[in-house]
């Protein structure tokens, strides 16, 4: 069940050459059906947010998990550039004064920086917004019942039990440091929450069977927690430069994370234990998964 890394990075960037095409349409100059208009400078500030070369990992899930469980690629990948569109309005919103203050994100200047802060929260509002415009949309075609049950899964990933709740979390902990359980929560909610849909859309969109949902979206859950892990020990451990961000955030605002409160050492073997777990849920699935597995590995070795 194992691929080769190059074969997994060569498919990653795939699928982000792919989510990079789509999201650039969806984000065109021509207003859609009962759109009035798209203001220039509000949509060049949405681009800037959206455009910038990342990873996707998050639509590399979504295109990977129904392509486990026999799912059309072309909804996968509208699927995912609606999850990039939500997930880039979180960073967008993180980023601004009020919240972490960050002047750079993936090697380039913030929105906020690169426009202005008004412009920075109504482009995180739109793209926002503009998700679940393209889960809805015509063009997202599905059954009506699997387009309610996606939105009813991306909003509770997405809102007061999911990353808004987790980001207060965040906040709150610079205040007062939660212990390890309440760290746990708020990084589940935080970042895993919209990991955990990533997979879990995959089998929504699908029609797969109650069992492989419920298996599916605890193997996003297994790698949210991974992925938020290596993310403290990079925050621990990285310059700046390599991470295309600023880093030692966390300790400079005296926020405890399960790395800097357990150690390094804990960090590194909870991360191998994880991709254990990972794997084992996914072995029933046999070669299909082997994708699925390479991402695991992929959330827990990063070192960007």
């Amino acid at each position: 069940m194992t691929l080769s890394g190059p074969s997994f990075e060569t498919h990653l960037r795939e699928i982000a050459v792919e989510t990079e095409r789509l999201l650039s349409s969806l984000l065109q100059d021509e207003p859609l059906c009962d759109e009035l208009a798209r203001p220039p400078h509000l949509l060049a500030a949405m681009r800037h947010a959206v455009l910038n070369g990342g990873k996707r990992l998050r639509p590399f899930l979504v295109t990977e998990s129904a392509a486990l469980f026999g799912g059309d690629r072309k909804t996968a990948l509208r699927v995912g550039a609606a999850l990039e569109c939500l997930h880039c309005y979180s960073l967008v919103h993180d980023d601004l004064p009020a919240m972490d203050d960050d002047d750079m994100r993936r090697g380039q200047p913030t929105v906020h920086i690169a426009f202005d802060e008004a412009t920075a929260i109504l482009a995180g509002d739109s793209l926002l917004t503009y998700a679940f415009d393209i889960v809805a949309a015509p063009e997202t075609v599905l059954p009506d019942r699997a387009k309610t049950d996606l939105v009813l899964a991306l909003a509770r990933a997405a809102g007061l039990g999911g990353m808004a709740g987790g980001q207060a979390l965040d906040l709150a902990a610079e205040r007062k440091a939660p212990d390890e359980n309440g760290i746990v929560t708020l990084q589940a909610m935080k970042t895993g929450a919209l990991l955990r849909f990533a997979c879990e859309a995959g089998a929504i969109l699908s029609g797969a069977p109650e069992a492989d949902r419920r298996r599916i979206r605890r193997f996003g859950e297994v790698i949210g927690r991974a992925f938020q892990i290596a993310d403290d020990l990079l925050d621990l451990t990285a310059d700046a430069a390599t991470l295309g961000k600023a880093t030692g955030k966390d300790a400079a605002r005296g926020k405890a994370t399960l790395a800097s409160l357990k150690g390094q050492a804990w960090a590194e073997a909870e991360l191998e234990r994880l991709v254990s777990e990972a794997e084992a849920l996914l072995a029933p699935y046999g070669a299909r998964a082997a994708m699925l597995i390479e991402a695991a590995r992929f959330v827990a070795n990063r070192k960007s």
